[in-house]
């Protein structure tokens, strides 16, 4: 009795050492965020006893320190390609859709593991302020790609009319991941008997040991095995008992095998398809992401550089228009004009001064937009209050050099990330129609499974048994024949339990025919019909490509004559005030001429800020439908993943 209890209690031991393990495990055993693979996962052996959550790189908010060594003497100069840069690392948009990369990672750590995939988001965050952005980049809002519901109820779930196909239809995908279950304990009971023929005694004292283990794994065929150990130590008080103490063990398998439902790692593997597609789908959403974000940043410089040249027209035309106001007052004076000349002079330097604080206002605002666009945040009081100074000058070619329409439609539908996402979309719908498709079949199952059983112990007497007058029970003791293998301990029970002296076999078929099986016919059938209405939006959405990439080429033919006829007309205005200036000098022109030759030389200047700022728009709208936004600008994706610009872009001429 006192060996049963030494016993139980060094089981008992271990079960403590075990959970000291699982306490050390609990605590963070990687503090390096990229020393870990979000679609990997941690290794096996660091997560057998608890773990915990696998870190993260920790969240930044501070602007990277590009933008303060552009800062002099309380100003920001800036040129587009810095813009550009700084963007890639502090634009918010940019941000936010960076983290997309590893929630997808993680989708594909979650299909390892048997599970669905929850799907990536392919929307265009467009949270900044001004410009233009989702210009033909656009992925479909929210949801995953290829199917972007989890189960059947999903099925509903699209927008404009196209449903997504339910990725959770088809048999279900067995859990990859190995289950380790273990069961140790200790139990002493003591039971009262009516009678002492049985065993011996009238209080029956029993102690045991329980130590069972059991492992579970699926594999992407199908296969299941389920590995289990049993093992149990009793001792007891029981004079009839032929082993006391003894040990008994048991190992056994049992293998499954599906042979037409859920059979094959293209049903099984399905998820962990799909998931590493969506992958893709979330590169190809961030490069969306950057080309949206590059488009609108140029906007913006644009704007800026607008306003701060219609600010400066709008300074020169306010000192021409004092200039002129000294000038009639003089000649007025001796009596060249009349009078009512300085009335007209003072409303014309009014009309300036009113246009220069909208110019000036227009400017500020379009500064702090800049700002906004190019940083994480205002909070350091210089960069708040700095100016913003473009340093790009607008350039226009003198000539445009626009290449074939079919060369930039067929660049477009090779380049343009939203195409290249609606064709992996259909190929993740064909993996789930497969999935689907299976479903079908009926369940035939191979299921084969073996034990074996080990026994050992002691033939114990107990010492009422060796009296002169024994109790009648002790005839069954000492009449009892022990086989002589089952004699020992552990070492005598383990031999023959791999020896199999005493196996198990069994093996069969399981065999489910649902009758009908309309559910799975239903499914099929719908996931057809909706892979169908993909392909015919696919087809819509590249005529539409094919329309705008012609209409954008147009456009930019157009705005290029635009900002051709504003030069010759600012430069006709400037001609004609100058010389009606002099016909003033001269006696032969009016103020009201000339001041109506200052408010023409003013729309001309406005109107060709705003045609080649509309120029520069139409380039970028081409360069964006054709897909070609960021190779031509060598604006490098790798650096707005890694939110650090090692390269400022090569813009065009």
């Amino acid at each position: 009795m006192a060996n049963g209890s030494s016993r139980c209690w060094r089981i008992f031991a271990l079960s403590f050492i075990l959970a000291g393990l699982a306490w050390a495990q609990g605590r963070p055993i990687d503090a390096n965020p990229q020393g870990i693979q979000y679609s990997r996962g941690r290794r096996w052996y660091s997560t057998l006893f608890g773990q915990s959550a696998i870190p993260v790189t920790p969240l930044n908010l501070h602007n990277s320190r590009r933008i303060y060594t552009l800062m002099r003497k309380g100003k920001l100069y800036l040129s587009l390609r810095e813009a550009i840069a700084l963007a890639l690392e502090n634009n918010l948009d940019i941000a936010i859709q960076r983290l997309n990369l590893p929630l997808a990672d993680s989708d594909v750590l979650q299909t390892r593991a048997g599970l669905a995939p929850s799907g990536v988001s392919t929307a265009i965050v467009s949270g900044t302020l001004g410009g233009s952005a989702n210009l033909g980049a656009g992925g479909a809002s929210g949801g995953g790609a290829g199917a972007t519901g989890v189960g059947i109820s999903s099925a509903g779930a699209g927008v404009g009319g196209i449903v997504a196909t339910p990725i959770g239809g088809g048999p279900a995908v067995p859990s990859l991941d190995p289950v380790f279950t273990s069961t140790l304990e200790l139990s002493n009971t003591t039971t009262p008997e009516t009678s002492t023929f049985l065993t011996g005694t009238s209080s029956l004292d029993q102690h045991s040991g329980l130590a069972n283990f059991n492992v579970t794994k699926s594999w992407l065929t199908g296969t299941q095995l389920t590995a289990g150990f049993t093992n149990q130590r009793i001792s007891t008080n029981s004079l009839t008992s032929t082993f006391n103490p003894y040990i008994q063990s048991g190992l056994n398998f049992q293998l499954t095998q599906p042979l037409l439902e859920g059979f094959g790692p293209s049903v099984n593997g399905r998820f962990i398809m799909i998931a590493k597609n969506d992958r893709r789908i979330s590169n190809l959403a961030f490069r969306a992401q950057v080309e949206s974000t590059v488009n609108q940043i140029e906007n913006i410089y644009w704007g800026l550089v607008s306003d701060y040249n219609a600010l400066q027209y709008a300074k020169r035309d306010l000192q021409l228009a004092r200039q002129t106001l000294a000038d009639n007052r003089r000649q007025v004076q001796i009596g060249t004009l009349a009078p009512i000349s300085i009335t007209q002079a003072q409303a014309q330097v009014a009309t300036a001064q009113q246009t220069l604080i909208a110019d000036q206002t227009n400017y500020e605002y379009q500064q702090l937009i800049m700002k906004n666009a190019v940083t994480k945040n205002m909070n350091n009081a210089a960069l708040a209050t700095a100016a913003v100074v473009p340093t790009t000058k607008i350039h226009i070619p003198a000539a445009a050099h626009l290449r074939p329409v079919p060369e930039l439609i067929r660049e477009a539908m090779q380049y343009r990330p939203d195409l290249q996402e609606a064709r992996i979309n259909l190929a993740n719908d064909q993996i789930s129609l497969h999935g689907i498709k299976n479903a079908l079949l009926p369940q035939v199952n191979l299921f084969a499974s073996y034990s074996a059983t080990g026994l050992a112990g002691s033939h114990f007497i107990p010492p009422a048994c060796l009296q002169p007058n024994p109790p009648f029970s002790c005839n069954f003791v000492k009449s009892a024949s022990i086989p002589g293998n089952l004699l020992g301990g552990y070492p005598q029970d383990f031999k023959g339990l791999i020896a199999g002296d005493y196996p198990s076999y069994t093996a069969g078929f399981n065999i489910q025919i649902p009758i009908f099986n309309r559910a799975a016919q239903a499914q099929a059938v719908r996931a057809q019909l909706e892979i169908q209405q993909n392909k015919l939006q696919l087809q819509q959405t590249t005529n539409t490509i094919a329309l705008e990439v012609r209409n954008a080429s147009f456009a930019l033919q157009q705005d290029l004559a635009a900002v051709r006829a504003a030069r010759e007309s600012v430069r006709y205005d400037r001609q004609t005030l100058a010389a009606d200036q002099k016909r003033l000098q001269l006696g032969a022109a009016t103020i009201l001429t000339v001041n109506t030759d200052e408010t023409t030389l003013a729309q001309a200047e406005s109107n060709l800020v705003g045609n080649m700022a509309a120029y520069q728009s139409a380039h970028l709208t081409l360069e964006v439908l054709t897909g070609r936004l960021l190779t031509d600008n060598d604006i490098s994706v790798s650096d707005a993943i890694r939110g650090h610009v090692t390269r400022l872009p090569k813009l065009r001429d």
